[in-house]
C-alpha cells in the first residue's frame, strides 16, 4: 500500500506575512509539519505545494519534494482541495493513501502519525480526521434564534460531563483519506470517515501573531 503526504503551503498570508516559513520553536513553520511526515516509515514520499520561492527553498533543504503550484489556485479564495488534486495529476506516483498535513497546526502528538496510518487500514476507513474535545458549551444559531446543545436548566458542571457530552472540533491537524475516494468526492472527507483524538492542547492553528506566542508557550510547558 502506497502512502504519501501532502502538505500545502501558499507564500500569500495576510494575517502574519510569510507565515509558513516564520520561525516557530528556532525553526520555520512549516519544517514542523516535515518532519512529522517524516516521523512514519510508512509514508513513502513527502509532498510540498507550494507557489512561493523561499518556501520551495526551505522545503528541499528538508530532503521533501516541491509541487509548483499554478496562480490560479493560490489565490486567497484558492481551496486545499485544488491545491491537493494539482498534486495528485502532477506526480508520476501512484498512491492509494494520502495524508495532509497543514502547516499552521506545528504542534501535534508524538508517534500520532503512525497510530492514526494504522487505526485508517485497520478500519477500512475512506477518509479521516484529527478532531479535539471542547468543554465550551456550543450554541446554533439560526433566524436570530440561539439554539443550545445542552440542557441549560440542569447545566452541568465542566468537569462532570460525560463522554457522551463532550463537544468534539475539528482541529485541522490531520487528514488521511484514498485516493479513490478523493476523486469521487473531490474533499478530503467522504465515504466511511473515521477519527484521531488530539487533547485539546493540539486544537489551535496559528493564523496570527498572537497565535505563535500562544502555541510556543504551550509547546514550552507541555511538550
Amino acid at each position: 500500500m502506497k502512502i504519501i503526504s501532502i502538505i500545502p503551503a501558499r507564500g500569500g498570508s495576510k494575517g502574519v506575512p510569510k507565515k509558513n516559513i516564520k520561525k516557530f520553536l528556532n525553526k520555520p513553520l512549516i519544517a514542523h509539519s516535515i518532519e512529522y511526515s517524516q516521523s512514519s516509515k510508512k509514508i513513502t514520499e513527502t509532498y510540498v505545494s507550494t507557489d512561493d520561492i523561499e518556501i520551495k527553498k526551505i522545503s528541499e533543504k528538508y530532503n521533501v519534494k516541491v509541487i509548483d503550484r499554478p496562480k490560479e489556485i493560490s489565490g486567497d479564495t484558492a481551496t486545499t482541495e485544488s491545491a491537493i488534486e494539482h498534486v495528485l495529476l502532477n506526480i508520476k506516483f501512484e498512491p492509494d493513501i494520502i495524508v495532509l498535513l497543514q502547516p499552521t497546526s506545528p504542534l501535534r502528538p508524538l508517534n500520532s502519525l503512525e497510530k492514526a496510518i494504522n487505526h485508517f487500514i485497520d478500519n477500512n476507513y475512506d477518509s479521516l480526521l484529527s478532531i479535539s474535545p471542547t468543554h465550551n458549551f456550543i450554541w446554533n444559531i439560526s433566524n436570530n434564534i440561539a439554539h443550545p446543545s445542552y440542557d441549560y436548566i440542569n447545566r452541568p458542571r465542566r468537569q462532570d460531563l460525560n463522554e457522551k457530552d463532550i463537544n468534539y472540533i475539528e482541529n485541522g491537524s490531520l487528514y488521511i483519506f484514498r485516493k479513490s475516494n478523493f476523486m469521487k468526492y473531490k474533499n478530503r472527507l467522504g465515504g466511511k470517515i473515521g477519527y484521531i483524538i488530539f487533547e485539546e492542547k493540539y486544537a489551535m492553528e496559528i493564523d496570527t501573531k498572537l497565535d505563535f506566542l500562544i502555541l510556543e508557550e504551550i509547546s514550552k510547558r507541555f511538550n
